[in-house]
């Protein structure tokens, strides 16, 4: 029978599609961030943001991603980048009630962005030599040990919308592992008690405020629930076609706080209307299908899996922005893939797009007539 390597195809092309559709996210953010008037302090900083990710989208794209499946390599990065987060939980400095970032001049570096890239090569590598025997509980603990230090350490400082991204990034990949329904069903009970443990004794007060405000927005639309009123506001006075660029004036008059980060889906549907966030939806849907794509084509389970945990971090940050800037979830301070401000998850992703592409070079062959070949070989010999 023909050897395992022949089963896979190299190719140097890269994915243009989720190459472009990325950066045409990325420039339609930074346009909605530009306030086309007096001192910029976003607009600039963004754009050289978007201009290191793309960068960094090329060389990971290049290089040869099978090192992660050796020995130790993917231990190491690991542990390499949950260090920053323990110094910040145990020395940092608080910005703006959280200790989440790093000065570096004029910029800032969130360390747990990086970190989201390196738990998801952790629990590939770990599923991808476990996959047959998930169903042992152990596998399911271990990996969720990785997964509960990550979501410890940046609850705690304080984060709330990255520590749910750090559990939805485990349970996805856990899901897709094949865990059985017995171990769901302990996960969804351990949930709900570590749920009730967070409410009562790692919540903080603003926090607690806006999950009643979630349940009763109209409760206090000065106080806990301003923030969510103003974007459902912003979101539903785009009507069809919106109110153009730069004429947002929930987002632009500072009616709608943080409106570059956390609520910029809602200051875009403001200026672009329907019209435009079917056009966002749509560049955000060919992203998460090319990635599926791939990782339905991925050279061994690691590659596969490594796709999936992407994907899973992507939808489960654009599930929760726009879901807050919507009303239809509390107010956690989520970025959207790309679109938000921030250097730190611009690079993230723009690295984790570049290595599924450099991994798809060693994709598996799907075509019917390989598999023909492949098993009338192994006869005629």
């Amino acid at each position: 029978m023909t050897p395992l390597p022949s089963l896979l195809r190299k190719s140097s092309s890269t994915d243009w599609r989720s190459f472009t559709a990325a950066v045409v996210l990325s420039l339609l953010g930074l346009v909605t961030m530009t306030s086309f008037a007096g001192d910029d302090p976003f607009a600039v900083r963004q754009a050289i943001w978007i201009f290191l990710g793309v960068l960094l989208f090329f060389v990971t794209s290049s290089i040869d991603w099978r090192v992660l499946r050796r020995g130790s390599v993917a231990g190491i990065i690991f542990m390499i980048a949950v260090v920053p987060l323990i110094f910040l939980v145990v020395a940092g400095q608080a910005i703006q009630g959280a200790r989440s970032w790093f000065d570096i001049g004029p910029f800032a570096l969130q360390p747990v962005e990086f970190v989201k890239l390196a738990l998801i090569i952790a629990l590939a590598k770990y599923f991808s030599r476990r996959h047959i025997e998930i169903a042992n509980i152990r596998h399911i603990l271990i990996s969720g040990g990785y997964a509960l230090l990550v979501f410890v350490l940046v609850a705690l400082q304080p984060d709330f919308g990255s520590a749910l991204i750090i559990g939805f990034i485990w349970l996805g990949m856990v899901l897709v592992s094949g865990i059985s329904r017995v171990h769901l069903i302990a996960l969804f009970l351990i949930g709900l008690v570590a749920i009730g443990g967070l409410w009562t004794f790692g919540f903080k007060e603003y926090q607690r405020e806006r999950l009643l405000t979630f349940l009763h927005p109209m409760a206090d639309i000065q106080g806990a629930g301003y923030n969510a009123y103003q974007s459902t506001v912003a979101v539903g006075s785009g009507e069809i076609i919106g109110k153009g660029i730069g004429y947002g004036t929930q987002s632009k008059l500072r009616f709608l706080p943080e409106y570059q980060t956390d609520f910029i889906f809602a200051a875009f549907a403001e200026e672009w209307g329907l019209v435009g966030v079917l056009l966002i939806f749509s560049l955000y849907g060919l992203i998460f299908v090319q990635i599926l794509r791939t990782a339905t084509r991925g050279a061994s389970n690691f590659e596969t899996l490594f796709a999936l945990g992407v994907l899973f971090y992507f939808l489960a940050h654009f599930t929760l922005h726009v879901g807050i800037n919507m009303g239809l979830l509390p107010v956690t301070g989520t970025t959207i893939p790309f679109m938000s401000y921030g250097g730190s998850h611009i690079l993230a992703e723009f690295i984790a797009l570049g290595m599924i592409s450099g991994m798809s070079r060693y994709a598996r062959v799907t075509h019917p007539e390989a598999l023909t070949n492949e098993f009338s070989g192994a006869h005629g010999r």
